[in-house]
């Protein structure tokens, strides 16, 4: 046993004694030990956004919260923490994945992928081409046997290796 353990999915522990700095500095900021989404959107300065990006956050909020409880607890925040700067390129294809499959049907339908662009649309500020237009164009591209659903997890993680 180390500081370099594998777990799941091949990512490395966590180091005990960085797991306490986190944990220290989160029970700080969260005496309750839960995270709200209201303070999740504090935290990374998300406020007073249109309703489009506004959902997107919540999404976001939402995939992290893995018990479903309405809160981020700490046990959850290490693990997204853990996600975004540990995690392997395909663990977080699955986390994308797992957030931009709105009705959790397994694939990303033409209507998700409207709502991905408009979501970044509206995070980061007027495009070139609308929403609609840019996914017009990308899933005419990708939806090859027209069958509606352009993007599957595993053909996700075929198409990025």
């Amino acid at each position: 046993m180390g500081n370099s353990e594998s777990i799941a999915g091949g990512q490395k522990v966590v180091p005990a004694t960085e797991t306490y700095i986190w944990y220290k500095k989160f029970m700080r900021e969260y005496p309750s030990g839960l995270q709200t989404l209201h303070e999740f959107k504090s935290l990374l300065g998300l406020q007073g956004l249109n309703p489009k990006a506004n959902q997107h956050v919540d999404q976001v909020y939402n995939t992290f919260d893995i018990n479903k409880d309405g809160f981020i607890d700490f046990l959850e925040f290490i693990a997204a923490i853990n996600l975004v700067i540990r995690g392997k390129m395909e663990q977080k294809l699955k986390w994308y994945f797992k957030l931009y499959d709105a009705d959790g049907n397994g694939s990303i339908d033409k209507q998700e992928l409207l709502n991905i662009f408009m979501a970044v649309q509206a995070l980061n500020g007027q495009q070139t081409l609308s929403p609609e237009e840019f996914t017009n164009l990308v899933f005419h591209k990708i939806d090859i046997n027209n069958d509606g659903k352009a993007i599957t997890l595993p053909w996700l993680t075929f198409f990025t290796k």
